[in-house]
């Protein structure tokens, strides 16, 4: 089979056209950012890229034309498709009927942690020896590559709940018919398609419905907004875990233990903060149900080596230590703070991108705040374009916080101010125009 894909440089694309291209299909695309590492990394397993959407580098015989949720009405590759009457689909639905649908596919769905779990349980299925396929939206330190199809019947997958293409605005997730589902957390984001709270619950409802009875539902307990999604519906089992919620199925202690039906299991992990535990108790949970026994599981998450762009540390500079994070929605900035908090003899300074565009929008700007206070010192750029006002977070913030001018002028402070002991973590889900490396550089200088 010979197939396009048209955005194929995002992260979940990328993965598919591997995943494709492994299956021994012809794989092509384009994109409006055609560029290293991922455009090499496509290239080196031989996809041929086209940089942008010009119509005349559309190929005409191809089978299908996988369209990313990237492409708009307008893209010319994309009206060309429609004019010829060629056939297109989503990727997540090319996914399923693909690859998904002969597999037993394991979920990870939720706000926050969905990378960083389904990367876990990626490993502890791989390390049992079960070989699993996976597409997962982030670069484990365990594994080369961000998907792959396996020979066992294991799939796991990041289930986003972003919507599937243009002309599907259904989440992605509703495509995978998962029959072992993680439901880590639930809170409002993505502003930009969804209106508020209760429709992102209805799209998890949704993903709820496909499952069959002997499916497996693992949820967080202390997460009342799961709760509520669950509580419209449920026709399959379901697991409970929490670090609050001592009644759950599997709860997690503040020793990182792990407790279940009288049994009490120590957790090690290299990766600080309760929240990385409670992803490792999700993927624990979620491999035993494919069979790996909890202390098989225990085991492999102890060489875990967690996820570029997770609290990685990237550099370590005459005892000033640099790490990029994610973290881009208020509870993860908090939970990455605080995990973070005093691991070295210094300061934390934060360095935060306002980025994603529910941040842009400030729809959680009030909570934004609040947020930093772990933090020693918090430094932000100014955006002239904010509909909201970054100096009201300054003021309101219990932690110094400072607006610079641009990235620049924030590398040129760091590089004036910190002190041997300090940790200065970059926040952003972008390329933050490289401020990591141009950072690193005039530290080195």
């Amino acid at each position: 089979m010979k197939i396009y894909i048209l955005g194929i440089c995002g992260t979940f694309m990328a993965g598919l056209a591997q995943l494709a291209r492994e299956s021994g299909h012809q794989v092509g695309g384009s994109d409006a950012n055609v560029y290293p590492p991922m455009s090499t990394q496509l290239e080196r397993i031989g996809i041929e890229l086209d940089n942008g959407y010009d119509a005349a580098t559309l190929p005409e015989d191809c089978d299908v034309y996988v369209v990313g949720n990237a492409i708009s009405r307008g893209n010319p590759q994309f009206e060309k498709i429609l004019e010829k009457g060629l056939p297109y689909t989503s990727g997540p639905q090319w996914l399923y009927e693909s690859i998904l649908r002969t597999r037993w596919v394991l979920a990870v769905a939720g706000t926050h942690g969905k990378t960083t779990t389904s990367s876990m349980l990626a490993w502890i299925l791989e390390d049992a020896g079960l070989d699993p396929g996976y597409l997962i939206g982030g670069v484990s330190q365990n594994f080369k590559q961000t998907a792959k199809l396996g020979s066992g019947p294991f799939f796991v997958i990041e289930a986003d709940e972003y919507d599937s293409a243009l002309f599907d605005k259904r989440s992605k997730f509703i495509h995978y018919h998962p029959r072992t589902l993680v439901l880590n957390n639930l809170e409002f984001d993505h502003a930009d398609i969804f209106d508020d709270l209760t429709a992102i619950k209805r799209q998890f409802h949704h993903l709820v419905r496909t499952l069959p009875g002997s499916a497996l539902i693992i949820f967080n307990q202390d997460e009342e907004a799961l709760q509520e999604v669950l509580d419209m519906g449920c026709w399959s089992e379901q697991t409970g875990f929490a670090a609050r919620n001592q009644n759950a199925d599997f709860f997690l202690d503040s020793d990182n233990r792990l407790n279940h039906a009288e049994h009490s299991y120590p957790l090690q992990l290299a990766q600080p903060g309760q929240f990385n535990a409670l992803n490792a108790t999700a993927a624990i949970i979620a491999a035993r149900h494919a069979g790996v026994a909890i202390d098989i599981a225990l085991d492999a998450m102890s060489r875990y080596g967690g996820v570029k762009r997770r609290q990685e540390i990237i550099a370590e500079i005459n005892g000033v230590r640099i790490i990029d994070d994610f973290a881009h929605h208020p509870t993860a900035i908090d939970l990455t703070l605080n995990a973070l908090k005093g691991t070295t003899s210094g300061r934390l300074i934060a360095v935060l991108d306002i980025r994603s565009n529910t941040m842009k929008m400030g729809i959680h700007s009030d909570q934004l705040a609040a947020s930093l206070a772990a933090a020693d010192l918090v430094l932000l750029c100014e955006n002239p374009d904010l509909p909201w006002d970054l100096a009201k977070i300054a003021a309101s913030a219990t932690t110094l916080v400072e607006i610079k001018k641009d990235s620049q002028q924030i590398i040129e402070s760091l590089t004036h101010t910190v002190h041997q002991g300090d940790q200065i973590v970059i926040m952003s889900n972008g390329g933050f125009e490289n401020i990591h490396q141009r950072l690193i550089a005039a530290l080195q200088n």
